[in-house]
């Protein structure tokens, strides 16, 4: 399946590439999302008049993401849960309860956007967790487990 792309997708090509994908990746996935239209003769028409439309929609999400990122720079943010006295958590932190500690704490944070590549925490203890904001984006920011009290 031959699809044109609306915005950048990561692992895959830019604003208005014309990119070939698996039929259930782009039916599924980029199309319902937005993030891609068929590459049919009156989709690219229309993509080629309204180009400087979506440049200019995708240069403000990048703006956007690129502010979050400066308020997120050096965030921390604690969270507690219990713990044995050794530090093992009774059940773990995972992306949600991350995303949930810094939108409680002003800075709102999706789940889908805190990326965990080994997995949830299930220690007490400080962690640096990799957030990407966009495509073009990514920071980290510190997370501190600690037991209840």
């Amino acid at each position: 399946m031959e699809v044109i792309l609306l915005q950048k997708v990561k692992n895959l090509g830019n604003l208005g590439d014309k990119v070939r994908v698996k039929p259930g990746y782009g039916r599924n996935f980029l199309v319902p999302y937005g993030k891609a239209v068929p590459a049919t003769e009156a989709n690219v028409a229309e993509f080629e008049k309204r180009r400087a439309e979506y440049e200019a929609k995708a240069n403000e999400v990048l703006a956007a993401a690129e502010a979050r990122k400066a308020a997120l720079e050096g965030a921390s943010v604690t969270i507690r849960a219990n713990a044995s006295p050794e530090g093992k958590l009774f059940g773990s932190v995972g992306p949600r309860d991350i995303a949930e500690a810094f939108s409680a704490a002003g800075k709102p944070l999706q789940k889908c956007e805190v990326v965990m590549g080994e997995g949830p925490i299930r220690h007490t203890g400080e962690f640096e967790i990799h957030v990407q904001l966009h495509a073009d984006v990514h920071t980290t920011v510190k997370v501190t487990v600690s037991t209840q009290e």
